[in-house]
């Protein structure tokens, strides 16, 4: 069954007076309902008619119980389009409508010569293809990057270029080479096996221009592709591939996730992604959302129907998985973060954190050595720190991340050009957060008010009570430009409200609980990896929130890897496969379980918590945080800055309420002058992590939007104006 999730909001037609409601197919016959199935209408390649893109979309008419498709007609704004549907296996009749325009459109289906007629009817909202749908108002400027795909220059705003279509082959060589023409078979050509059948290698790939981002997709080649008639190179399912790191924006990108992968297509998946998939282009998982579910919407309506939909992707492509499929449940339909983070807001708390330290143990700290830096930080290694400040740092100010796509001259100055591009990360988080009016910048939800630096190190006897109050004393703040100064950073209390409420900060309370998850953890945190900021605390962060929200972790797995080519390989095959399983099992599971029973139930029963010894040997035990048992000795877990701090496992608090400063909860004694700096370093107390954060709240639910401020239309949920 594709789509479960998304499926849901399309409700079956229903023998009742003619009510037009916003995503929902309604029907209308004479008085007396015939037994059976009865008539309906809905949307296939975007399951939410609300959020339709592109001018068409691929619909699915199931007639009523002995009723003939040639007795069926559907029309859209009042014209037949019966001739583009055509009848499919299991009875229903599938087509593509094209020619929509934008706002409200309406179809109908329509049954004849039974005496007790049938209509059901479906308000279908479209959207342009340049967006935004769901997403809000876009970033202005934004600057093109089409040519970096081989695609014609293209001009702002909306960068758009015309679709190209090409073809490349794999060799017997285990290479991917150009194919000028598809239908010619080179002598090197390798096969694939789909379905239990050889086919050629030859592979389709189409990249163009949505929701102002490059596309790819990738398929096996057997012909020209159509919604209606599925291609006998193709397995029914799609991967979704995000790539990495967090940036503000402002242009387009000259990377997707990538598409032409052996892993996926010589098993006849299908493999679709965008530049705005790429969270180093954009530091938002709204839009990322918002691009993926129009691309996939694309690639039905090109090649039809998609059994399930897996999410891959490693670091800030984790970030977007997770955060995807718990606000935006349904686009992905079972995901394999790898090296996983759980969203931006909660990793920016270390990564300021890093930057800190790192300015104070060139200066004031310079005593502390090597075994103390690592202790106040709470990594395997402090090097992870110095990468952290090395590689992300910047991206908390005004302009030192900024893409080199971004002309110097269009950047943010506060004096020569006040209303230039911010390339601080919260930007992608303008329409969500909202700026301060008063600085021009987008509203901050980062705060160190109370936080006790290296609090688990002074308790452990690793630094004096000496260091531990100059640390705290001294180490200073960021200010709205990322300028280093005295004072503690102090968070928004807008930005806090908002990014709880709106599930910003990953509760996992929503759609992941109901989404299967193979946590993909090549293990960065031992020697020779030290200088790595993808630290392996992070999986566990999301298990603990999913325990604290839900009661269980079972549909999330964790399986652990060295950092060698040949493990990376064995468990990407091994997890594909078993998410594959996963969800086949899933959506044959026919009961009247709820979605996150059948997840729990159908999970296959050699997947489960473990680790590899070696590329040959994957063993499976349950894994814990602190670490333990045989994956423990193999791949042991450090914290980080905010959990040596006394922060919960969740690490998602991002300020912490405030509890008076008491010196007996120390076991050390301070002097007096030492407990007069205390007292001026933490004013207002310390962090109470007994209690749950300022603003901290249950999200207000998911599908939110944002709005369309182009075509004046919005998806059924609409949040306050900021």
């Amino acid at each position: 069954m594709a789509n479960r999730t998304l499926r849901s909001s399309v409700v079956v037609a229903a023998l009742t007076a003619p009510v037009l409601l916003l995503g929902t197919a309604t029907a209308v016959a004479a008085p007396g309902p015939p037994p059976g199935r009865q008539l309906t209408i809905e949307t296939v390649s975007n399951p939410r008619p609300a959020l339709v893109s592109g001018g068409q979309v691929l619909v699915k008419v199931v007639p009523p119980e002995r009723t003939q498709a040639g007795r069926v007609t559907v029309s859209a704004n009042g014209h037949d389009v019966t001739s583009s549907f055509r009848a499919q296996p299991d009875g229903s009749l599938l087509g593509l409508v094209a020619g929509l325009r934008d706002g409200a459109n309406d179809l109908s289906a329509r049954t004849t010569g039974h005496g007790r007629d049938q209509r059901a009817n479906l308000r279908v909202t479209n959207h342009p293809i340049t967006g935004p749908v769901f997403s809000g108002s876009q970033q202005h400027p934004f600057y093109c990057e089409t040519q970096a795909f081989g695609l014609p220059a293209a001009s702002q705003p909306f960068c758009s270029a015309p679709t190209q279509v090409s073809y490349q082959y794999k060799t017997t060589a285990g290479a991917f080479a150009p194919l000028a023409d598809p239908a010619t078979r080179p002598a090197d050509l390798a096969t694939a096996t789909v379905g239990g059948h050889a086919v050629p290698y030859v592979v389709r790939v189409e990249r163009g221009t949505i929701d102002r981002a490059v596309y790819e997709m990738a398929a096996l080649y057997d012909g020209a592709p159509s919604p209606v008639a599925p291609d006998a190179g193709w397995n029914g399912k799609l991967v979704y591939t995000f790539g990495g790191g967090c940036n503000a924006g402002y242009h387009q990108g000259n990377s997707t996730g990538g598409v032409v992968n052996d892993l996926f297509l010589a098993q006849g998946y299908a493999v679709t992604s965008s530049s705005l998939n790429v969270l180093d282009n954009n530091c938002s998982p709204i839009i990322s959302a918002e691009a993926a579910m129009m691309v996939k919407e694309h690639f039905i309506e090109t090649y039809g129907p998609v059994a399930h939909t897996i999410g891959w992707g490693g670091s800030g492509g984790a970030i977007q998985q997770y955060d995807i499929a718990e606000n935006y449940p349904g686009i992905v339909d079972g995901i394999i973060p790898g090296v996983s983070f759980p969203d931006p807001l909660s990793t920016g708390g270390p990564v300021s954190d890093c930057r800190l330290l790192e300015q104070y143990f060139a200066g004031p700290g310079a005593s502390f050595t090597a075994a103390q830096k690592q202790a106040v930080a709470g990594f395997a290694s402090y090097d992870t720190c110095v990468s952290w400040n090395l590689t992300f740092a910047s991206r908390a100010t005004a302009t030192g991340s900024c893409n080199a796509a971004i002309p110097v001259s269009a950047r943010w100055d506060p004096v020569t050009n006040p209303r230039g591009v911010k390339c601080n990360s919260n930007e992608q988080l303008a329409n969500q957060i909202g700026r301060d009016p008063k600085t021009g910048f987008v509203r901050s939800p980062l705060d160190t008010t109370g936080v006790q630096y290296g609090l688990a190190a002074l308790k452990a006897g690793t630094i004096t009570a000496a260091q531990f109050v100059d640390l705290n004393a001294t180490i200073g703040g960021l200010d709205y430009t990322g300028k280093p100064v005295a004072q503690r950073i102090a968070a928004d209390p807008k930005a806090l409200d908002t990014v709880y409420a709106e599930d910003i900060v990953n509760s996992a309370s929503q759609g992941l609980r109901e989404t299967p998850i193979i946590d993909q953890r090549t293990d960065l945190d031992l020697a020779g990896f030290g200088n790595d900021i993808h630290t392996t605390e992070w999986s566990y962060v999301m298990r603990q929130r999913l325990l604290r929200a839900n009661g269980t972790a079972g549909n999330q797995v964790i399986i652990e890897n060295h950092a060698t080519a040949a493990e990376a390989a064995a468990a990407s095959v091994y997890e594909l496969n078993a998410m594959d399983r996963w969800l086949t099992a899933i959506d044959a599971d026919g009961s009247h379980r709820s979605l996150q029973q059948k997840v729990l139930a159908n999970r296959p029963g050699d997947l489960g918590d473990g680790c590899y010894l070696s590329a040959a040997s994957r063993i499976t035990e349950k894994l814990t945080y602190p670490a333990s048992g045989q994956c423990g000795a193999q791949y042991p877990v450090a914290a980080n800055t905010r959990m040596v701090a006394g922060a919960s496992l969740s690490l998602d608090v991002l300020k912490c309420r405030l509890r008076p400063l008491n010196f007996r909860d120390y076991p050390v004694t301070f002097t007096a002058a030492d407990r007069n700096r205390l007292r001026a370093a933490f004013p207002g107390g310390v962090c109470d992590y007994s209690r749950p954060g300022v603003g901290q709240r249950a999200p207000i639910g998911t599908w939110l939007s944002y709005g369309d401020e182009r075509t004046g239309t919005t998806p059924p949920t609409k949040l306050r104006e900021r």
